[in-house]
């Protein structure tokens, strides 16, 4: 282990460009960047927790959802890409018995481990998050370290590539490997934030986002079986192939829109419900087909609409694996059509019915359909009713795209991404 010092020699004369040039590609101008960008974490680290001490650094990335939009929570089939945007940790070890975090921009928070009881007080907080997660460690039999880490992430909060997962993935790569010697693993890390979020901070998700980040790659997963989900990576170079997967934020604010969230999952399991289910994963298509008049007089027609699109877009995600592993991205694109009409028309998760006039997503897919023609495709990405559209745009044409988008939404609404093959790791 090298002191935080060492560690900056090293990265500025270039011996980290092999581990860096894995997670953020080979480009020069992006390699200078990163270099800069550790160095300058270190340096943070020493002025908040002290020089001369050995450290070590983390990294765990945001996440693209590619297909299977809402369908994880119903134990569906989804198809997601760990993107190369992420957060990264300086982390110094000690047995102090605590966990001290300070991240860019925001205050620093600490955790002792002495007591890693749920506290009601730190729900929503990132304080929770790592508390829920040293917690189910800890009942795992772990005997945990005292660290104290700075972070800073490009994995921008509300752009929907899943920032707080890639926060449980890094504080879970962390203690797994320091404490556990790994054997915990990418799946089971997953899991574990998985539960701090859903416990300790008080939101209730899936799994996907966790999985995508700390398994890396393309992933098509089926949580037929939460607790052991299927997993397949996949290799997909869309470069290569001549696209580009840009993210646009289309700026739209998230406030008061838990209601909107909580109704999707809700009215599909009162479909399940019908059966004598819990989740719609649980009955079978053809079931549902048969019961649609039987079923609207107990459920509304929102949530049978929407009971469709999980249906076909649980399959449709498990096409577009396939379309990728055999190189048919004619066939791919058009499944990413396919899903975003059902998105729009079924899921009916492109704006809220509570800000009716507010429909910054749809005018986003609007525009873009315009740009591209009859190239690539364009989708909502992610939870919707506000926030962010995925388009594949030919790579020649990606930054007039992306200057499109930022002249619509502003300066920095649209970002190029590409896929990041490794999950969380130690760099």
């Amino acid at each position: 282990m090298a002191t935080s010092a060492q560690l900056r020699e090293q990265i500025a004369a270039g011996r980290w460009d092999g581990p860096l040039a894995a997670l953020y590609g080979t480009a020069p101008q992006e390699l200078a960047r990163q270099r800069a960008r550790y160095c300058a974490a270190l340096e943070q680290f020493e002025l908040y927790f002290g020089p001369g001490r050995e450290v070590q650094v983390y990294s765990a990335p945001g996440r693209a959802e590619l297909g299977g939009n809402h369908t994880d929570h119903q134990h569906g089939c989804v198809l997601a890409a760990a993107v190369n945007l992420d957060v990264i940790a300086v982390v110094g070890f000690h047995q102090e018995g605590v966990i001290r975090l300070k991240s860019m921009g925001y205050s620093q928070i600490q955790v002792q481990l002495s007591d890693l009881s749920k506290k009601p007080e730190e729900e929503g907080t990132s304080t929770a998050l790592i508390r829920g997660i040293a917690a189910k460690f800890a009942d795992m039999g772990v005997s945990l370290s005292g660290w104290d880490a700075y972070s800073t992430s490009e994995v921008l909060s509300g752009s929907g590539l899943s920032s707080s997962a890639a926060f449980e993935v890094l504080v879970g790569t962390i203690i797994d490997q320091h404490d556990n010697g790994g054997k915990a693993g990418a799946v089971e890390i997953a899991k574990i934030g998985q539960y701090a979020e859903n416990v300790y901070f008080g939101k209730q998700s899936g799994l996907m986002d966790q999985m995508v980040s700390s398994v890396g790659g393309f992933v098509w997963i089926d949580f037929a079986d939460t607790e052991k989900p299927v997993i397949q990576k996949h290799t997909f170079d869309f470069a290569q192939a001549g696209y580009c997967l840009c993210i646009t934020d289309t700026k739209g604010s998230h406030a008061d829109l838990t209601p909107d969230y909580v109704a999707v999952p809700t009215e599909m399991k009162q479909v399940a419900a019908y059966f004598g289910k819990s989740v719609l994963r649980e009955v079978s298509a053809e079931q549902f087909r048969k019961a649609i008049p039987r079923l609207r007089k107990t459920c509304s027609d929102r949530a049978i609409l929407r009971a469709a699109h999980f249906f076909a877009e649980s399959e449709r995600a498990t096409a577009e694996a396939k379309a990728l592993e055999d190189g048919d991205l004619s066939a791919f694109f058009a499944l990413v059509r396919e899903s975003g009409t059902s998105s729009a028309e079924l899921l009916q998760n492109l704006f809220s019915c509570q800000k009716p006039t507010e429909q910054a997503i749809p005018l986003g897919i609007w525009y873009s359909k315009q740009f591209l023609g009859e190239k690539g495709a364009v989708r909502v990405h992610g939870g919707g009713f506000a926030g962010t559209i995925q388009a594949f745009v030919p790579l020649e044409e990606a930054e007039a795209y992306c200057q499109c988008m930022n002249q619509l939404f502003g300066k920095g609404s649209c970002h190029k991404l590409s896929v990041r093959l490794l999950g969380g790791v130690r760099v």
